[in-house]
């Protein structure tokens, strides 16, 4: 740490009363009073606010112990900067003392009240010290409540937090797609997850704009991504379909399976926000046999719970994006559809209701797969809304055997089964209305 350069100037130390010529009297509203003595020509050559002061064109320059004593007034909280700043005087030469700030808070405290009073060897100091430190959160707040009313000077602090163009936005998103999408080793998964909720936050609409808004390229792109996805979990499909007797093997592919799944899961959330999710849905309702097999021959409970649990999660995603038109499917795929998925929803809730009351009663640091009860709702909504989109005589085929099942209290189609009981009771009526003949009401 360097100090004054003359002989003279060095032997000035602060708060030196014997070689004082100047007293700086600090004082704040409630009444703190503070006497430090200092040097004319150290905070003449330092602050601007103290050379102005102690100038012979300073309008007081003629009162009795005008030059001898210069008043500060600052807040409270201000009044250790004030003392620090003052005591920086005496060490600052180049501006580049890096151990004097302990941290931002204080620095951020120091660089107000330097500011203030125009000393630019300490603002300068605080500058590059606040530029090369890591933030906390609220330091960060803090930063942005101080900085942008100082001027240039202390804009390279503000540079981390600058938004960065366009194309390089696309660039990280796409590397993030691609990443995201891929099966990385184990040891990678956390930061695939991290990549996938990000790219999830990047895309959403909340207090601000989206990060990005994707064009038809960006879009592209994802599909690409989320196709090759697919792929891998066919083959994984088609694989465990065909080997089912190495258990060890069985044991790592069931693992991959799962793993996929919360891969197509992710992935539904993405396409639904880019309102690309066409391809998905063709693609998982062509599956959907094969994956509703793979998990029936699933073997220990843990596995099969923790798998349902995952399919559940995708297979409802795709059921509503077909519910509610966001994709449009004909009649006879909607219908396989729902003779598919509505038996295994079916079955697989109790089994996971059941598993999880268990769970809660005893060991509780088992992971327990849960379907959040909100899910359960709107998949019941969803299939309502399949199957009233379905011509009469397979609605009345769909409710016949809901109602002949032991589980008939989920899905609970009791809105289906009214609406369909009211348009079937006033079909001819309305019908005939519409000059449509007895034959063709009778067909129907």
């Amino acid at each position: 740490m360097e100090f004054i350069g003359s002989e003279t100037r060095a032997s000035c130390r602060f708060g030196d009363r014997s070689t004082s010529d100047v007293v700086v009297r600090l004082r704040t509203q409630d009444g703190r009073d503070d006497w430090i003595y200092c040097h004319s020509h150290i905070l003449t050559d330092k602050c601007k606010y103290f050379a102005d002061r102690l100038s012979e064109n300073w309008p007081t320059c003629q009162i009795i112990d005008s030059r001898s004593c210069v008043e500060v007034y600052c807040e409270e909280s201000e009044f250790d900067y004030h003392v620090t700043v003052l005591r920086l005087f005496y060490v600052i030469v180049d501006g580049s003392v890096d151990d004097l700030w302990h941290g931002v808070k204080n620095a951020l405290g120091i660089l107000r009240v330097a500011f203030e009073l125009g000393c630019p060897k300490i603002v300068t100091a605080c500058v590059n010290y606040l530029e090369a430190v890591p933030w906390e959160e609220s330091e960060e707040e803090e930063i942005l409540k101080t900085i942008p009313q100082m001027g240039s000077q202390v804009e390279p602090i503000l540079d981390r937090l600058q938004p960065v163009n366009t194309a390089v936005i696309r660039r990280i998103f796409l590397s993030s797609v691609q990443f995201a999408t891929s099966s990385p080793p184990p040891s990678l998964n956390d930061i695939k997850s991290s990549a996938q909720e990000q790219l999830e936050y990047m895309i959403t609409e909340d207090d601000d704009s989206p990060l990005l808004v994707a064009d038809n390229e960006i879009k592209a792109e994802v599909k690409e991504c989320v196709n090759r996805l697919f792929a891998r979990f066919n083959n994984v499909l088609e694989a465990m379909l065909c080997e089912r007797n190495d258990s060890s093997a069985e044991e790592g592919k069931m693992q991959n399976f799962q793993s996929l799944l919360s891969d197509l899961s992710w992935a539904c959330q993405i396409l639904n926000k880019l309102e690309i999710m066409r391809d998905f849905v063709h693609s998982w309702m062509d599956a959907s046999d094969k994956i509703v097999k793979i998990v029936e021959q699933a073997n220990s409970t843990d596995e099969i719970i923790e798998t349902k649990s995952k399919v559940i999660e995708v297979a409802a995603k795709v059921l509503e994006a077909i519910g509610y038109g966001t994709v449009i499917l004909p009649s006879a795929r909607r219908l396989h559809g729902v003779k598919v998925w509505l038996p295994f929803v079916r079955i697989t809730k109790p089994l996971i209701d059941s598993f999880t009351a268990h769970s809660n009663d005893g060991d509780e640091t088992m992971p327990t797969p849960k379907v959040d009860s909100e899910l359960w709702q709107s998949l019941e909504s969803t299939f309502i809304s399949i199957i009233l989109a379905l011509p009469s005589y397979e609605q009345a085929e769909i409710l016949a055997e809901w109602l002949g099942n032991e589980q008939v209290q989920y899905p609970d189609l009791t809105e289906a089964f009214e609406v369909w009981c009211y348009r079937s009771k006033v079909a001819k009526r309305r019908l005939s209305s519409l000059g449509v003949d007895n034959e063709t009401t009778n067909a129907l």
